[in-house]
């Protein structure tokens, strides 16, 4: 289902743990999705739990190929992307490895070069179109 271009799913805007301001600071991480995916992350990430008809859709990103971000340190966890557009938004959704995963299947995280919620003037609860390019 994912090979196919513009896969859309829904989902509504929750808070998160505040990790993903720290992993999208990160030298090597800025760097990778600079290079990767043509931005850097802004500090955080927007976490969106999923609708339940998407959840089929989800559980495939955990057996599709992204973009790798790779650590430099073997310690340090990998993560894989997938690009995405929000309301003409660029961005990407981030699947760390699964050990350190601490949302369940049905929350995503989702980065882009700028803050979603205030671009869009969105909050949580509200509902997000998220289409995979």
């Amino acid at each position: 289902m994912l090979t196919e271009k513009d896969l859309i799913i829904s989902g509504k805007i929750v808070g998160g743990a505040g990790e993903g301001a720290y992993f999208t600071q990160i030298g090597w991480v800025q760097q990778q999705c600079d290079e990767k995916l043509g931005f850097k992350p802004y500090p955080g990430t927007l976490n969106l739990e999923i609708s339940e008809e998407f959840l089929p859709a989800i559980e495939l990103l955990d057996q599709k190929t992204g973009i790798e971000l790779i650590s430099p340190d073997p310690q340090f966890c990998n993560a894989m992307v997938f690009q995405v557009s929000l309301q003409g938004i660029i961005g990407a959704v981030i699947l760390p490895e699964e050990k350190v995963r601490i949302h369940p299947k049905n929350i995503i995280e989702i980065i882009a070069p700028l803050n979603i919620k205030a671009s869009l003037n969105v909050k949580d609860g509200d509902s997000l179109n998220v289409v995979f390019t």
